[in-house]
């Protein structure tokens, strides 16, 4: 149980990780070139992957409209809407926003799935929203201009949040039908041709990709956050129970702060310091796992 759980650690963690990996990025190409890519280096590896372990790639048409659909949300609108948002705020208030994921996926299938949600997943939505009052406040004090972040680019990893919710909330109508390293791989291809036709203005950006560094961390965001913590993350699942493993999500914002702190020189405030134990709380709340009766 120790390896699953610390398998569970390491994605988390590297997904926070790739928040201040991803700020990096987006400073120096294009939001296109970077999910393009980012997309077209998964595919290479998960092909692959996907015809070692599972064999057969062919899926029914009603289920490759599902995983094109889950690629829209998931990791085209997910992605750009990051990237585009940590343009204008800092890693440490997206890792912070990115928190409120389980809560949101909470409230969508209230809404749309019409589940009926237990009073702690209500009191994590209020914490969640509590959280982003705080770094509202937090970003209205400092101002983008004095290297803090800003409500547009907060807004911006929200939409992400939500786009990544409704990726989640779609795979619930596949679950257990499709292997998940066959249904990584079309969806990383159906992004790839989706976001061809913006790739291809901006090619001649991609001169950056000389520099060993841009190209270094464009090979680890890839690598990590598209394949690696996927495959931690579901092979941690096998062993520990699904509603611990949810708790694991508190390291994303941490890990992510973290990094913000120490390697981007970001400043981390009090009132940062109460948004992120408003989401620690949240996710808490979201993903303990409930008491047998």
């Amino acid at each position: 149980m120790l390896v699953a759980y610390l398998q569970l650690a390491t994605s988390m963690a590297l997904v926070g990780v790739n928040v201040a990996v991803a700020k990096l990025l987006a400073g120096a190409l294009p939001v296109a070139m970077i999910v393009g890519l980012r997309c077209l280096l998964a595919c290479v590896v998960l092909w692959p992957l996907a015809r070692a372990r599972d064999g057969q790639l062919r899926l029914p048409p009603a289920t490759l409209a599902n995983l094109a659909a889950q690629a829209l949300l998931g990791t085209l609108l997910y992605n750009t809407a990051l990237l585009a948002g940590l343009r204008h705020t800092t890693a440490l208030e997206a890792g912070l926003v990115l928190a409120t994921l389980p809560a949101v996926i909470a409230l969508g299938s209230a809404l749309w799935l019409r589940e009926r949600l237990a009073p702690r997943q209500w009191a994590a939505a209020a914490l969640a929203a509590s959280g982003m009052g705080a770094l509202t406040l937090a970003s209205g004090a400092q101002g983008a201009a004095n290297g803090g972040g800003s409500l547009f680019g907060n807004a911006l990893v929200f939409l992400a949040v939500c786009g990544e919710a409704a990726y989640v909330l779609l795979a619930k109508r596949i679950s257990g039908r499709v292997p998940v390293i066959t249904a990584s791989f079309w969806m990383q291809a159906f992004s790839t041709l989706m976001l061809l036709p913006f790739c291809l203005p901006v090619l001649a950006s991609a001169a950056a990709l000389g520099q060993p560094m841009i190209s270094g961390l464009l090979v680890f965001h890839s690598l990590t956050a598209s394949v690696l913590c996927l495959l931690l993350w579901y092979q941690g699942l096998l062993r520990a129970p699904a509603g611990v493993a949810g708790v694991f999500c508190a390291l994303l914002p941490a890990s992510a702060a973290l990094v913000a702190v120490l390697v981007l020189g970001e400043t981390f405030r009090p009132l940062h310091g109460a948004g992120l134990a408003l989401m620690l709380g949240s996710i808490g709340l979201a993903t303990w796992p409930r008491r047998k009766r």
